[in-house]
């Protein structure tokens, strides 16, 4: 049996609890690139995600095989000084951190420079102070998700059906159930609700529309005081 009675909560990074749309739009903008509108962003396949539509094609495949370094040196500065959390993502956080039986922790592929250091002072700015969580943890984009779940919740000792995961892409989504954990999915990230659901066939009962019903529906499943209002 599990020595800990505490609940797990994997926080993803980019599209989940950070606006990394705009921070990648910005950082495109003062490089003469273009990344086009957010919808079609959201329904892109991962291999073509960055490389925007037919219009914008041949200049930023042009830019980022020539300016890669300096595409990721922009979007570090991006980050630390501009990027956004989702609105009420921060109070969600804090309330995480806040709960005496509650592990909460954020795990990222972020590619900018120094990743660790970089979103620590984004969410620094946003009166968070990442070494008040459990963890912050960076996975390299070659390692497997369901590992480094897996070795997060064997740490802690914590049984996989007090275990969560936060999410908006279907790898996400697929990296809980594959380490026992429960998805909570969200579709204002890099994937929308159509392609979650009719793609990849996800239920939509798990799908957060909007920062504030996923925080919400955080808040309600951990049984924490003063829900948060969805609208």
């Amino acid at each position: 049996m599990y020595k800990s009675n505490k609940r797990l909560i994997i926080l993803d990074a980019d599209g989940t609890t950070i606006d990394a749309f705009s921070a990648i739009t910005s950082t495109f903008s003062q490089h003469g690139m273009d990344l086009g509108n957010e919808d079609n962003f959201q329904k892109r396949h991962n291999l073509f995600k960055y490389m925007g539509g037919f219009k914008e094609f041949p200049r930023n495949i042009k830019k980022q095989i020539s300016h890669r370094k300096r595409l990721i040196a922009t979007l570090t500065d991006v980050y630390r000084d501009e990027a956004q959390l989702y609105p009420g993502i921060a109070e969600l956080i804090q309330r995480l951190i806040s709960a005496p039986n509650v592990v909460v922790g954020i795990v990222t592929r972020n590619i900018t420079n120094q990743p660790i250091e970089t979103l620590g002072k984004l969410f620094f700015r946003h009166g968070i102070d990442v070494a008040q969580l459990d963890f912050l943890h960076h996975i390299p984009v070659k390692q497997n998700k369901i590992s480094a779940f897996k070795e997060i919740r064997e740490h802690y000792d914590i049984n996989p059906a007090l275990s969560y995961i936060c999410g908006d892409e279907h790898k996400d989504y697929h990296a809980a159930l594959a380490s026992g954990m429960h998805p909570f999915m969200v579709s204002y990230g890099f994937e929308d609700h159509q392609r979650l659901t009719e793609k990849f066939n996800i239920p939509e009962e798990l799908i957060a529309r909007s920062p504030r019903e996923l925080c919400a529906r955080v808040c309600h499943t951990l049984q924490l005081t003063e829900l948060i209002d969805p609208d």
